[in-house]
Formats: structure tokens, C-alpha cells, sequence
């Protein structure tokens, strides 16, 4: 029996591989639904992974740090929904992408982070990326009471209603 058990997990893997090579392999794009197409795009000698996602407004495109971080946070499904745009430009050599719920930040120096909801809000009264808190240096985390975004020069914390910032 123990001969069956493994010839079966071969099988499997097998089929699991190329049902994965086929996925990526898939020419259709359905217009009406969320769904993505994956490509890879060569910049330099480093490989970019772009998806483009189908919304109301056509397809945008989400690629690099920001299609991962994306990804890693539930993608479509998430709170951050779904692109507004493309991605732009952002101070010092980072980008910055818009979603229905938040956007994503990537700087080289201070990675790749989501900022939202009213410490979003706090954070570009006070200049956003080009303001004195700079770029965020981490998600949003829980806190005893409420929430808290770092910066490379503060934090930002959310509790009782009320949003508090602490420049360094």
C-alpha cells in the first residue's frame, strides 16, 4: 500500500505543476469579472511581475513591491479593493499606488506599506510622503486601543476616536 500512497502524491504533484503553468499560461481576460492576467515585465536584469486587474474604469496595472504587498493583504477581496490607478511617481525615488480603500507606499529605502482610514488621513494633513513624518515604515499594527503606523520620522496611532501624531 505505502508504493500506491506514494505513486498517488507523484501524480498530484504533477498535476498540481502544470495546472500552475497553465494558469500562467492563460490568454483569456474576461472584461466583466476581477480578474487577472500575469505578466513579467525585464527592467534591467531584475524580473517585475505586472497584473493587470479589470475594474469598472478598464484594466490597471499592479507590478512589483506593490503587486506583493497587494497580494499579501488579500488582493481584490481585501479592504483595499480594488486600483483606481496606475501606479505614480512618489518623493525620493518611490511610487505610490491608489486603491478604493488606501493606497501603497514603496520607497527603496523605507519598503513597501499600505496606509488607510484616519491615520491616512492624519498622515497627509501633515504632508504625506513629502511631509516631516516621510514615508511609512510599517503597516498599520494593533495597539492596547486602538491602531498605530510608524514613519521614518514619527507614528502615527488611532484609538477612541481621536488620531494622535508624534514627530521624532
Amino acid at each position: 500500500m505505502h508504493h500506491i500512497a506514494r505513486r498517488t502524491a507523484g501524480i498530484i504533484a504533477a498535476l498540481a505543476v502544470v495546472t500552475a503553468l497553465g494558469a500562467g499560461c492563460d490568454k483569456d481576460k474576461d472584461k466583466d469579472s476581477a480578474s487577472s492576467t500575469t505578466t513579467a515585465a525585464a527592467t534591467s536584469e531584475t524580473h517585475i511581475a505586472e497584473t493587470k486587474i479589470s475594474t469598472p474604469n478598464g484594466e490597471i496595472a499592479v507590478a512589483g513591491g506593490v503587486l506583493e504587498k497587494y497580494n499579501a493583504m488579500g488582493g481584490p477581496a481585501s479592504p483595499l479593493g480594488m486600483p483606481t490607478g496606475a501606479a505614480k511617481d512618489a518623493p525620493d525615488g518611490g511610487t505610490v499606488q491608489e486603491f478604493d480603500g488606501g493606497a501603497i507606499y514603496s520607497s527603496p529605502t523605507h519598503g513597501t506599506h499600505v496606509v488607510w482610514g484616519e491615520i491616512r488621513k492624519a498622515w497627509e494633513e501633515q504632508g504625506g510622503a513629502s511631509g516631516k513624518l516621510g514615508y511609512p515604515t510599517s503597516d498599520e499594527f494593533d495597539i492596547a486601543g486602538g491602531k498605530q503606523s510608524d514613519f521614518s520620522g514619527g507614528t502615527i496611532t488611532w484609538g477612541d476616536n481621536k488620531t494622535t501624531v508624534t514627530e521624532k
